[in-house]
This record gives structure tokens, C-alpha cells and sequence, in this order.
């Protein structure tokens, strides 16, 4: 599709850039590091720990990344082979996921941690982020850079021909990443059938699990993302539909928090990210959604059979999948000790426990999650200080979600109103991917291009589901909403 940038270049005052200044002082996100923070972080920078009682060196397993190009904080890196290949063995894998070990570097109440405590996770603006961690470490020395020795936390998962778990083990490693790849380049090597044996493996391994996913009645929602892009000085708005080999990724990582949930639950103290199953009555909307917006659901066909039919590159099946996310608006954290298992221990989207361990570099909670699943592998007890911050992690994790989220949605309507700001009252092709009950002349329209999605308001009730041409009513940086009305 046809796409127009945002211009950002210039002086620092310019609209754009001032609007994204105020934005973060309105939504009160952290500045910049204070002294003592980063003086620790240049100190363990230089000598982080690494027990060397519980820990190895598997720096001569040639682990990779797949990452966005640009992204330097770099929490997961991965080797995939086979396992039992003899005569008569059927063939098996071993994933081999390491995590940067951010514990290696972060005193437990030091001046580090305890900022960490006060950010929860980093935050993504379009001029640049604000890290959970000081750069030092976040996007030097705890990243998983290639080239680089570095401390993880390193998961063993042994799966058998139907990538089922047959083993897992945890354990402190230091690792060596070979390679920093991308989404795009990861599919390009698999589709040409360019790639080595462990990259190969990553669709043979995802698939695999997709397929155990359907099994248990999993849903991986394949939503287009709204994805703010910059190229040479400049920003545009795109829609992105997911890669296979975003999903394959994804089934590594769920994977892995699988585990991770399994064996706290196991040992009987933990966090698990769980999510509760949808009432009838968020279904029963959905399927008045699917009909409006034209997606057959026959009666006898389940959600979860559902989304996984859909296109994400058809808008009506984009629509339809946007709208599905309202499922998973109830996840959470749930903590448990001392053997008293929660009521609920499952999420329901992954259809089984789950908890979140592969990114320690950008949430506050994964952290946590490796000490007590590092405990439980080696049978010893958590750590006094994951004890002393277990039962404030989930409110804590729900400020820092819901403050992620605003930015996000605050920074697609400051672009979005940046990039039209010059076209109020031009028309454009869209379609109508949400109506008000309670108001039929108010909804949302998505714009085919730009990648934009703004609210729209008539006279009459909006044809849910059909294309419109619609007219830019508003569109103003300094008032950050765009507004459309049927032309």
C-alpha cells in the first residue's frame, strides 16, 4: 500500500518532537537515570556476578538472536538441534533458549533495583525509548550481543517428535550469541532454504508446537500491528502483519514460559501470568462482530478454530482479529507460596500454565521468575529478596502494563495527527471496524492508507463491517486525535 512519512527532522521544538516531550511529562514517564543508578550500573557493568557454584560455560554452543534490526536490547538467544538421530530412536529436538541474567548485574535493593521497582518495564515513543534498565546494561553489557561473553540464565527443553517436553533444565551459563538476526531476514533463509540446522529448525520445532497448541485448544492471535516505522530522519505509519516466522519465535518463548510455569508450580511458590476464560457473553459480542464485519463463524466451529483460519492481510479478517484482543484484557499476574496453589493457574489464551521469564531486560517481573525457577531446578529455596517483592509484583506489573499501553495508544495519535494534520478534509478509503451500541452514528474507522484508525461520527448508523469513504474532520498535534465523518 501506498505510504507517507512523518517528517521529523529539524529543531527540537519542532511541533512532533515537542508534542512527544509534553506527552511524557503528562503521562509523568521516568527521565533520564539519577547519578547513583547509573554509577552501580557502571560498576557491574565491569564485574557482574556469576556463582560460579551453580553455573557453566556453554560459549562454545553457537546460540543466535532474531530480534527487529534496530533493537539492541537483546533478552532471548536460541540454539535448536536434534536429538537421538541412532538407529531405531525417533528423532527428537533440544531448544536451548538463553535469557539475559540481569540478576548477575542488579543488587537486590540496591540503587538499580530499586529503580527497576519504580519503572516496571520499558517504554517504547517513537524518538526513542525509556528503558528499565540504564543502557549500560540494558543495550550493553546483560545484552545478548553477538560476539560478546555474556551471563543467562539458560533453558534445556528436550522435546520428542511431536515437540512435546520430555526434559527441562535451568541453570546460570555463560553463553556466546554468533549471530543478530531479523524477522524479515529468519523467513527470507527459510523460505530459500538457505539456512543452517539450527535456524531450519526453528519452523520445524514452531510448527510443531502451533499444531500442540490447536491441540489444547491455544489461541496466537495474528493481529496487524499499527507499527510506527523510521527510515532516514522520518517516520511512517504501517500495517505489519505477523510473519510465520514471528510465530515459530513466539512458540519458542511460550515454550519456554510453559516450563517456567510448570516447575514453579511444581515447586509450589511463584508468579504466573494467567488470564481467565472469557464469559459467554464477550463471545457472544464477538459473533455479532463476526457477522457484522462479514466472517463466517458457523455454529459448530470453535474460536479458537476460528482465529486460525483468518488473514490478517484481508481488513475484514484484520478488523475482526483487532477486535478479539478484548478477550485478553483481563490477564494478569497471580502470585502463590508455600504450596497454596491459586484458584487460577492457567492463561487461557496459551490453554495451560504460563508464566513470563524471556524478557528481563524490558519487564520487571521476568527477573523474579528466573530466581524462583533457578531455585526450584536445583532444589533450593527462593531467595529472601524474590520473597520480600513477590506479593507487590502483580499491582506493580498492572501500573507498569497499563502505563505501556497509554503510551503506545498516545503515540500512535500523535503521529497519526502529525501525519494528517495537512489533509483535514480530503477523503479516504476505509472500513468501519466498530459502532457504539448505545450510539450508531459513532465508531472507528480503519483507513486502508495511511495505517491510520480514528474515531468517526455521522448523522445516521455506520455500516459496521463495510467500506466507507470518509472525510478527515480534524487532525491537530497539539490536540492529538484524528476524527472522520462519511463523505
Amino acid at each position: 500500500m501506498p505510504r507517507r512519512h512523518i517528517r521529523v527532522t529539524g529543531a527540537p521544538e519542532a511541533p512532533l518532537r515537542a508534542a512527544l516531550t509534553a506527552l511524557r511529562t503528562e503521562l509523568g514517564v521516568p527521565g533520564s537515570f539519577p547519578p547513583e543508578v547509573l554509577a552501580e550500573a557502571e560498576r557491574a557493568a565491569k564485574a557482574p556476578a556469576l556463582p560460579s557454584h551453580d553455573s557453566y560455560d556453554a560459549t562454545d554452543i553457537p546460540f543466535l538472536t532474531i530480534d527487529p534490526p534496530t533493537s539492541t536490547d537483546l533478552d532471548q538467544a536460541m540454539h535448536l538441534s536434534r536429538q537421538g538421530t541412532g538407529t531405531g530412536i525417533r528423532t527428537g529436538y533440544r531448544v536451548r533458549y538463553a535469557i539475559a541474567d540481569v540478576a548477575a548485574f542488579v543488587v537486590p535493593s540496591g540503587a538499580l533495583d530499586q529503580e527497576a521497582q519504580r519503572r516496571v518495564t520499558t517504554l517504547y515513543f517513537p524518538d526513542g525509548k525509556v528503558p528499565l534498565h540504564s543502557e549500560l546494561l540494558s543495550e550493553g553489557a546483560a545484552s545478548l550481543l553477538p560476539d560478546q561473553d555474556r551471563p543467562a540464565v539458560l533453558w534445556t527443553i528436550d522435546l520428542d517428535g511431536d515437540g512435546r517436553t520430555l526434559a527441562v533444565d535451568v541453570r546460570r551459563a555463560l553463553v556466546r550469541s554468533r549471530a543478530k538476526l531479523d524477522y524479515a531476514g529468519v523467513q527470507k533463509q527459510i523460505d530459500e532454504k538457505t539456512a543452517e540446522e539450527p535456524l531450519a529448525l526453528l519452523k520445524e520445532i514452531g510448527e510443531l508446537r502451533e499444531r500442540l497448541e490447536v491441540e489444547r485448544g491455544g489461541i496466537s492471535l495474528s493481529v496487524p500491528e499499527q507499527e510506527i516505522v523510521e527510515r532516514d530522519h522520518a517516520y511512517e505509519l504501517v500495517y505489519r502483519a505477523p510473519l510465520p516466522a514471528d510465530g515459530w519465535n513466539s512458540q519458542i518463548s511460550l515454550l519456554t514460559g510453559m516450563a517456567a510455569a510448570d516447575l514453579m508450580l511444581a515447586a509450589g511458590t511463584g508468579i504466573l501470568r494467567t488470564l481467565p476464560a472469557a464469559p459467554d457473553g464477550a463471545v457472544g459480542r464477538l459473533r455479532r462482530t463476526a457477522h457484522a464485519l462479514h466472517v463466517d463463524w458457523p455454529h459448530h466451529v470453535s474460536y479458537a478454530e476460528l482465529v486460525r483460519s483468518l488473514d490478517p492481510h484481508r481488513p475484514n479478517h484484520a478488523a475482526f482479529l483487532q477486535e478479539c484482543t478484548t478477550l485478553l484484557r483481563g490477564a494478569g499476574y497471580t502470585v502463590f507460596r508455600d504450596g497454596a496453589l491459586p484458584d487460577i493457574t492457567t492463561h487461557s489464551a496459551v490453554a495451560a500454565p504460563y508464566a513470563h521469564c524471556t524478557a528481563p531486560l524490558r519487564r520487571l517481573a521476568d527477573r523474579h521468575t528466573s530466581e524462583i525457577c533457578l531455585a526450584a531446578a536445583a532444589g533450593r529455596p527462593v531467595p529472601d529478596w524474590v520473597l520480600a517483592v513477590l506479593d507487590a509484583l502483580p499491582a506493580r506489573m498492572a501500573e507498569g502494563t497499563r502505563r505501556a499501553g497509554t503510551v503506545e495508544r498516545a503515540c500512535l495519535d500523535l503521529v497519526e495527527a502529525a501525519l494528517l494534520k495537512d489533509r483535514v478534509g480530503e477523503v479516504f478509503d476505509g472500513w468501519v471496524v466498530e459502532v457504539e451500541e448505545r450510539q450508531p452514528a459513532v465508531g472507528t474507522v480503519q483507513l486502508e492508507s495511511p495505517a491510520v484508525i480514528g474515531r468517526i461520527e455521522g448523522t445516521g448508523a455506520l455500516p459496521l463491517g463495510e467500506r466507507l469513504r470518509v472525510r478527515l474532520t480534524q487532525a491537530d498535534p497539539e490536540a492529538p486525535k484524528v476524527r472522520f465523518e462519511p463523505a
